[in-house]
């Protein structure tokens, strides 16, 4: 059976579970045909099937992300395209290769970040998740002023989460400027369980 059988989609099904079951099953037995037949799938299959495809792709790529990195380049592909779906899920994926090819990723950062710009609030977040890890891989000098940024124009509601993800790759160059960004955006923080989450993060970042 094509590993597009498995899908979702394919069996009927409405959830996501299977698709989850194939990237678990992936991981424990890879198997690099399958995976390419997915990546394939990404643009050549109906809508139902790229987004079963993504799902199953960045799922493994949290549980092995070795074996989706050689297809990195497909995931950028989909930046660019009208499926909300699509866009975030690879977003997701590149994060999950991001470690292993941060160069690669660094380079393609501004298609990334004008993704996320378009994107969703999900869309969003991963970029900021790529920005961290391309600075705790040593590329802090142009991932961490893009990070800054995205704080600087964060909502209320994902100000403080990026702000956690932020702290700990913060170097000495940019501490000044992420504590005056969190002191500025502290005020206009009302929720009371968001504020306090910053408040640990600003006391932390001037520590």
């Amino acid at each position: 059976m094509s590993v597009l059988g498995k899908l979702a989609s394919a069996l009927g099904r409405n959830d996501e579970q299977p698709n989850v079951e194939l990237a678990e099953a992936l991981a424990a037995k890879p198997d690099a045909a399958a995976i390419a037949e997915l990546t394939g799938a990404l643009a050549t299959g109906s809508t139902a099937v790229s987004n079963d495809a993504i799902k199953v792709l960045y799922e493994l790529g949290e549980r092995a992300p070795e074996l989706v990195a050689p297809h990195a380049k497909a995931f950028l592909t989909l930046l660019g395209g009208k499926n909300n779906r699509n866009v975030w899920g690879a977003l997701q994926a590149i994060e999950t290769i991001t470690s292993l090819q941060p160069e690669g990723v660094l380079a393609e950062l501004p298609k990334i970040i004008a993704a996320a710009d378009k994107g969703s609030v999900i869309a969003k977040d991963k970029a900021v998740a790529i920005l961290a890890k391309l600075a705790a891989a040593g590329h802090g000098g142009k991932a961490l002023p893009v990070l800054l940024e995205r704080l600087e124009g964060a909502a209320p509601n994902q100000f403080p989460m990026y702000a956690e993800q932020a702290l700990p790759v913060i170097d000495a160059a940019h501490k000044a400027a992420f504590v005056r960004l969190l002191e500025a955006r502290l005020a206009s923080i009302e929720a009371s369980a968001k504020r306090t989450r910053v408040e640990k993060v600003l006391r932390r970042a001037r520590a």
